[in-house]
């Protein structure tokens, strides 16, 4: 009988356990080859863009880039602005792609076999698009300051600005790793979610800023990318501070994944390439127009606005 009741207690407490081994969720820290937590190829493509990030940070001075142009360097210059700002003048042999999903459709008419120079406005949103496009194979720079505030500004640059407009080359099909392509495809279709919001390409005016910082909007935090002695001088209150450069992918971690991040620079362009990585990483990231603002940026920018910095 003692017998048979321990037989009955071993039954019970194995169905327990099989029961209890059933309604156990899977860990979720396997290493096994294809387990969905291994980095996919644009997380470890963009870890390594930081990782690898050159001295020349993936820009060029607006002087020495317009010198290559009036020496007749090769390469290729893309122009992200407007289709109208393009019509109305453009740097000599520029190819237009504007900022925007007709960038993302149409990589593959990009060669791949030469240097590419990419500029805007203002330096920002070619900031973002230079580190997409590395990531997509092209060895990319953008220009300092972008038209306006740097092409434009060179002595001299008249002798290389022309209104007639340059063709692709339709013999060029670039190939494209498709999980970068679809990435970038999504990054830019994803203007339209917040075209009309305050974060319309994926940026944010001082004004707007600065009222979520006033209003202690929860949901924002900050983050400046400026070298450590800049961010010790003065910065935004309650930023954290990352500066730009190789290596920062290994600090992404300590920032917040359920707000949105105001990233800043000195004028919003190495703040428009991490605000690009950080979204490919699925942080939801944007860059504060103009950064914090110089001389270069006139009254644009934090500081140029009159909102203060804090030292503690």
């Amino acid at each position: 009988m003692l017998k048979r009741s321990r037989i009955f207690v071993l039954m019970a407490l194995i169905a327990t356990m099989m029961f209890v081994s059933a309604c156990t969720p899977a860990t979720t820290g396997s290493t096994q080859s294809g387990d969905s937590n291994e980095p996919n190829a644009v997380v470890t493509a963009t870890n390594e863009y930081f990782a690898n990030m050159p001295e020349d940070i993936n820009k060029i001075d607006q002087v020495a880039f317009i010198d290559k142009v009036k020496a007749g360097e090769e390469m290729t210059i893309i122009d992200i602005r407007s289709a109208d700002a393009y019509a109305e003048g453009h740097v000599k042999g520029a190819l237009s792609m504007p900022w925007g999903p007709n960038l993302a459709e149409n990589l593959n008419k990009i060669p791949a076999d030469k240097p590419v120079m990419i500029y805007c406005v203002t330096g920002q949103t070619a900031g973002q698009t230079v580190l997409l496009l590395n990531l997509a194979g092209f060895e990319t720079k953008s220009v300092n300051l972008g038209y306006k505030l740097g092409i434009s500004k060179v002595e001299g640059v008249d002798a290389v600005i022309e209104t007639t407009p340059n063709a692709f080359d339709d013999s060029v099909k670039t190939v494209i790793d498709p999980d970068i392509q679809e990435a970038i495809v999504a990054y830019y279709a994803g203007l339209k979610d917040v075209a009309d919001t305050k974060y319309a390409n994926y940026k944010i005016t001082e004004d707007d800023a600065k009222a979520a910082m006033d209003a202690k909007d929860e949901t924002i935090t900050f983050l400046d990318v400026r070298k450590a002695e800049d961010f010790a001088k003065g910065h935004i209150e309650g930023a954290a501070n990352i500066p730009f450069g190789k290596g920062m992918e290994t600090e992404f971690d300590t920032l917040p994944t359920d707000k949105t991040i105001i990233v800043y620079c000195y004028t919003g362009q190495t703040a428009g390439q991490t605000v690009a990585g950080l979204r490919l990483l699925g942080y939801d990231a944007v860059s504060l127009n103009s950064g914090a603002g110089t001389a270069a940026t006139g009254t644009a920018g934090w500081v140029n606005k009159g909102y203060p910095l804090v030292t503690n």
